[in-house]
């Protein structure tokens, strides 16, 4: 008789530990759920390099709060630039069977977006300019598919009237970007018209590589250009180091969509701030994977902070007194030239 009441019990306790073990994996918050994330650097530079740090440590805020774990420790990676690698990482990815993507750059996307048409791996890329023209998203509103993420678009127009406003005189504006980079395109279209419209004439010089931008830089400081305007392009971003001296000798400001282009030397960057896009990004992931939102539905988020940022070293060189930008902006930024940010 003992023997069966001590079975009952023992049923009774086993059952309602099942209950409860089932109750703590269907709320999403047991401490033993795991969240395998990926996470894909297009490229070294210190806008992308600034998202992915904010991104990581979002996911470990929210992991903590949540008493849930973001693994990206095992999924991070590089593609450096290079479709093939970018395919390859993909391909692990899919294989390691991740629970969500983040992309960074709309390149990155643009892979990973490929590669998940099949399984429809959850996909929220960041810094991506024109999701609409990357053909990423049906619209900024209602992404349609798997994917949907944070935006860097910038305000052309807006760093094109502070080119004037610093130099009412400007006859001659030089645009330098990568053609190949779709995030480019968009905003090198939008500085000819205002160029057209304001009878400025501009010179477009290319580089898909280190060595041609610098080419190129070389191109337009003979042609004499009174300013150069570059949007959030990658490639030119990871060879600004390399040619912002060749501007400032020739005391021709370099106006940017970016502060990581000003971090690097160049005299302006126009744009948002980049934590805050990682920030964004990592909690429309938590969004997705915690709360079961759907990519489809989520409008994609464009920041519009119209931060300025003024290398102040360059600005001293170039001869400019960017105070009268105070009035332009949201907030006016001063760095000094630098490698990574801080």
């Amino acid at each position: 008789m003992k023997r069966k009441v001590m079975a009952i019990v023992l049923t009774m306790v086993m059952a309602v530990a099942a209950m409860c073990g089932c109750g703590a994996a269907d709320s999403g918050t047991s401490n033993d759920t795991v969240y395998k994330v990926g996470i894909v650097q297009y490229v070294d530079d210190a806008s992308l390099n600034q998202i992915e740090k904010a991104i990581q440590a979002e996911l470990d805020a929210k992991g903590a709060q949540l008493g849930i774990t973001f693994d990206y420790q095992d999924y991070t990676f590089n593609g450096q630039a290079d479709q093939s690698i970018l395919m390859q990482i993909a391909a692990d990815l899919i294989a390691d069977e991740v629970d969500i993507i983040i992309p960074i750059a709309t390149p990155t996307a643009v892979v990973m977006q490929s590669a998940t048409e099949e399984n429809q791996i959850p996909i929220v890329f960041s810094a991506v300019s024109d999701p609409v023209g990357a053909g990423l998203v049906a619209t900024n509103e209602a992404p349609g598919a798997n994917i949907t993420g944070t935006s860097d678009a910038i305000d052309t127009d807006a760093i094109m009237n502070l080119i004037v406003t610093a130099n009412p005189n400007t006859a001659k504006i030089g645009l330098l970007y990568d053609k190949s980079q779709a995030s480019s395109l968009g905003s090198i279209e939008d500085a000819k018209a205002y160029c057209e419209a304001n009878n400025i004439a501009y010179v477009e010089k290319t580089g898909t590589t280190v060595a041609e931008v610098q080419a190129a830089a070389d191109a337009l400081v003979a042609e004499g250009v009174d300013a150069v305007f570059t949007p959030q392009d990658n490639t030119v971003m990871t060879a600004e180091l390399a040619i912002f001296e060749k501007f400032t000798e020739a005391g021709i400001p370099h106006y940017t969509g970016a502060d990581s282009f000003a971090l690097n030397g160049a005299f302006l960057g126009f744009g948002v701030n980049y934590e805050n896009l990682g920030t964004k990004t990592a909690d429309m992931a938590v969004e997705i994977l915690v709360n079961g939102a759907k990519p489809a539905e989520m409008a994609v988020e464009t920041l519009a902070d119209g931060i300025i940022t003024v290398n102040t070293e360059t600005a001293q060189a170039v001869g400019i007194d960017y105070s009268i930008f105070k009035n332009l902006c949201s907030e006016l930024v001063e760095t000094v030239t630098a490698e990574e940010f801080e």
